[in-house]
């Protein structure tokens, strides 16, 4: 069994045909999907999907895109959501310099508030990082001086040495199908060397398809296309990795583990 470790099943795409795109992907193996918030208004409808089917769990947070509009959200307010048990992790969160659509300050600040929740709750932070990745370990590198946290760098697509920079904090990197990409020498290379216990794949679904899907629209089902890829890549065979990300989902995302059957009470 595979799991998609990001994906947006709400999001155009996919909500308009979303059983049948969870059917799709169950069928190709993909056994548990985390459904990740970007905005406020979206985590009613992200939860009451995760209620709805066992296999989908939820995330709470604001995407760095979305900073300025929620500038004055406090931890009191993502606290509250945090508590629901289908919840499992907080974000997606972090620091996004390519596009620049909020101001940088307020990326930083509401980044260090999601931060300050994970370490509260427990629940790990999932963590989006563009063209920021200086600001993006100093703000963790000082966080973690407050506190450890548990953490992911989703869709990594950073450099080899914020890869090991954040894998020496602790954090796992989950990776997507941009692996599968033909001018992504650099992160098949970093694919390789990331310890099999830190290991995730995921989709970010609708985005980013993996070959050989390029240019539709990316369904979680394809987390098997780039999971056969990174195995082939780090010379294992498909169950391998496929036992190893699944395993290092359930043990980053304990609540979600929690809801698997003969995990206990």
């Amino acid at each position: 069994m595979l799991i998609d470790s990001h994906c947006h099943l709400n999001y155009k795409g996919l909500v308009e045909q979303q059983q049948a795109v969870l059917a799709r992907a169950r069928a190709a193996g993909v056994g548990g999907f985390l459904n990740i918030s970007t905005r406020q208004r979206e985590w009613a409808d992200i939860i009451a999907l995760a209620k709805q089917e066992p296999d989908v769990w939820a995330s709470v947070g604001i995407h760095p895109h979305e900073a300025d509009e929620h500038a004055d959200m406090g931890e009191a307010v993502l606290l509250a959501a945090a508590a629901h048990p289908r919840v499992v992790a907080i974000g997606e969160t972090g620091l996004d310099y390519y596009y620049d659509h909020s101001d940088r300050a307020a990326q930083q600040a509401l980044f260090r508030t999601h931060i300050a929740v994970s370490r509260e709750t427990g629940l790990p932070l999932i963590i989006h990082t563009r063209d920021a990745e200086e600001d993006t370990a100093r703000i963790l590198a000082e966080e973690m001086g407050k506190g450890a946290f548990p953490a992911l760098i989703h869709c990594f697509t950073a450099s080899a040495d914020f890869a090991e920079r954040v894998l020496a904090m602790g954090l796992s990197i989950s990776l997507s199908g941009i692996v599968t990409f033909k001018n992504a020498k650099d992160l098949q290379a970093i694919a390789q060397t990331i310890p099999e216990g830190r290991l995730l794949v995921e989709t970010d679904a609708p985005f980013l398809a993996p070959v050989p899907h390029r240019g539709k629209v990316c369904e979680p089902g394809y987390t098997a296309d780039t999971a056969r890829f990174v195995a082939g890549l780090r010379g294992v065979s498909e169950a391998t990795l496929a036992e190893a990300t699944t395993r290092n989902f359930f043990r980053l995302f304990t609540r979600a583990g929690l809801a698997q059957p003969g995990a206990g009470a």
